[in-house]
């Protein structure tokens, strides 16, 4: 593993303090828009914003990449994106900070088409599951240690707004002076979603579904904490328990994946998340079982991710496999611009438990849709199944194609090998 994260050391020191400044950003959201008095439905709309961004910048940012090339449009998105973290103690409005997500939303997938691009031009075929391992680690523990640097400030002021944009500026330039070459940024064009559907349903639906639990817990879960009641340590903490939890399950979750029929694992995880949310309903303002319900409903968040791609990719070819990556991720996005908005509905009517309950529900409906696919459908034999790879929900197109292409290369070996004398 020394030698892998030697070629890319300074492409994940960026990625760390990339995602040092943008973790705090999404909590700040929450704990500023409290103070300021924004109801949980306009909450919603500003977090639903910056995934507006994301999913367009996605989109686009290959295109620009072509035009300008990478260390341009690298270090233009990144200006934006600094002056966006550093305008919103500037005009706090609801529709000013909708729009500033949007402008970081947009920015951000274009920072990460282009530091994905240069990890994925880093790595060997030998190499390229470890270095996606390790960009996942290295968003988890960047989002994690944002929620300690919360701790140092006071989100009424603008202090935390400026360390982020700080943060931000300071992640360019291990990679921009790094000396990884540049690489293309070849990005397929998504599967239609029709087409999708039809060779995964749970795919899907389930990717979907998904992407509004994702959305939930990083863009609302500081609006329920500051709701209740909770000061800005505790916030902080029980945000950082909503992503800590993948770091644990996310490799046990992999190994079964590769060893049983994928969906009876997608229904267990699915049913840990939805009875942890319950778990976290029941507690009320019980802060310790607020944390634990937070570190399993999370902790189950990122493995699904990789398990519905997997999943997904066991019944296409290794033709189709990059298309149907584009539209995952496509459908994720939709769902991560939805979920918050139902969330905040949700929360404005029933109280900040609804949080919870809409959580509940949703993983609920992944398990109980899961199951009933189980019986539309034979299982693929687990000695067919494409190799489950680790990937971040955040990740684009870029990272996801090139975790769906080793998983591909990696299955023709394993089976290859089995097929030698």
């Amino acid at each position: 593993m020394i030698p892998v994260l030697s070629s890319v050391w300074a492409l994940l020191v960026g990625v760390v303090l990339i995602m040092l400044g943008n973790g705090m950003h999404f909590t700040l959201i929450g704990l500023r828009g409290g103070i300021e008095g924004f109801s949980a439905v306009e909450l919603a709309v500003v977090t639903s914003g910056y995934f507006m961004g994301f999913l367009s910048g996605a989109r686009l940012a290959p295109a620009m990449i072509r035009r300008v090339g990478h260390v341009r449009v690298f270090a233009a998105l990144g200006s934006f994106m600094s002056a966006g973290l550093i305008a919103f103690p500037l005009l706090v409005e609801p529709w000013a900070w909708t729009a500033f997500r949007l402008l970081v939303g947009f920015c951000m997938s274009g920072i990460y088409v282009t530091a994905e691009s240069w990890l994925n031009g880093s790595a060997t075929n030998e190499t390229r599951g470890k270095v996606l391992a390790a960009y996942m680690i290295a968003q988890t523990l960047g989002i994690i240690g944002a929620q300690g640097i919360l701790t140092l400030g006071d989100a009424g002021t603008s202090v935390l707004f400026i360390t982020a944009s700080i943060l931000v500026s300071v992640s360019f330039a291990p990679i921009l002076l790094s000396v990884v070459p540049t690489p293309s940024a070849e990005v397929t064009r998504p599967m239609p979603l029709g087409r999708l559907f039809g060779n995964s349903p749970l795919g899907t639906v389930g990717i979907f579904l998904l992407g509004g639990v994702y959305a939930t817990q990083s863009g609302m879960g500081a609006v329920f904490g500051t709701q209740i009641g909770m000061g800005s340590n505790d916030i902080a903490l029980f945000v950082a328990m909503l992503f800590a939890g993948a770091l644990l399950l996310q490799f046990p979750v992999g190994w079964l994946s590769d060893r049983m029929d994928r969906r009876w694992l997608i229904f267990a995880a699915s049913a840990l998340g939805a009875g942890s949310c319950a778990l976290g309903w029941l507690a009320g303002d019980g802060y310790g079982g607020l944390l634990a319900a937070a570190f399993l409903a999370g902790g189950v968040t990122t493995p699904l991710y990789a398990l519905f791609l997997a999943y997904t990719n066991d019944y296409l070819s290794a033709e189709d496999m990059p298309a149907a990556s584009g539209g995952l991720v496509f459908t994720f996005g939709l769902g991560a611009i939805l979920g918050p908005m139902a969330t905040g509905w949700a929360m404005e009517r029933a109280g900040p438990g609804a949080f919870w309950l809409v959580l509940c529900a949703t993983f609920l409906a992944i398990a109980l849709y899961a199951l009933y696919r189980m019986t539309r459908r034979a299982p693929v034999p687990v000695g067919a199944t494409e190799s489950f790879v680790t990937v971040p929900p955040s990740a684009t197109s870029v990272a996801v194609e090139a975790a769906t292409t080793w998983a591909s290369d990696q299955g023709d070996a394993d089976a290859q090998e089995v097929r030698s004398p």
